[in-house]
């Protein structure tokens, strides 16, 4: 059995800047947006740790009277972890206790994953965290962002792989996609409000499993 994770901190991974605003490597962003609007949390900058913070009380029935607080590191994709800890030990926060939300190529776009812990797979912004961090052991939500089209034999496949995935994540979602994403940071906000609600464990049996079509 898993414990109940008591969330204090929900980190949002993305890029700033006008350019990267609507990318799919900023849907962890997206994300945190959501949940400022939604819970009235205003978010702004905050020097000591390098991104935009923000942190408020949410009451009602489902969540008690719990401090929030909602950060999204300034610092670029790959050097998140400097903002992450830099909150962290501000706060004396535990890893176990920061929810890191961000993009994952893995899952379909529509699709999420809420886990424990696990290894950064591949993702930059989670390598930074854990390195700082010193410890993979803190809870994440993934939100897929599918990979796109593949196309042309292995071998150019493979070289022009790298190019791709960077295409990929700093790309624009598609009209489609875009017209689906409110239902998905919808979802999204449902996950995390289960697991302040219900805790960790029952959130994943929740919500695991679902996805928004298209």
């Amino acid at each position: 059995m898993l414990e109940t994770q008591s969330i204090s901190l929900i980190v949002g991974l993305g890029n700033p800047g006008a350019e990267y605003d609507r990318t799919r490597h900023n849907i962890g962003f997206m994300a945190i947006d959501r949940l400022s609007t939604s819970w009235n949390i205003s978010l702004g900058k905050e020097k000591r740790f390098y991104g935009l913070f923000g942190e408020g009380r949410l009451s009602s029935r489902l969540v008690g009277n719990s401090k929030i607080r909602l950060l999204k590191p300034t610092t670029y994709m790959n050097l998140s972890g400097q903002s992450v800890r830099a909150c962290a030990d501000w706060f004396k926060g535990s890893p176990a206790n920061i929810l890191v939300v961000y993009d994952d190529m893995d899952l379909p776009l529509g699709k999420l994953r809420l886990r424990p812990s696990g290894s950064a797979g591949g993702h930059n912004g989670m390598k930074s965290i854990i390195a700082h961090l010193g410890t993979q052991n803190f809870p994440r939500l993934r939100l897929g962002i599918g990979r796109g089209g593949r196309s042309g034999s292995d071998e150019a496949i493979a070289t022009k792989a790298n190019q791709n995935v960077t295409n990929h994540v700093l790309g624009g979602f598609s009209a489609t996609e875009t017209k689906v994403l409110p239902e998905i940071l919808n979802l999204a906000e449902s996950t995390v409000t289960s697991i302040l609600a219900d805790g960790l464990e029952k959130a994943m049996s929740l919500y695991n499993s679902r996805s928004i079509d298209f």
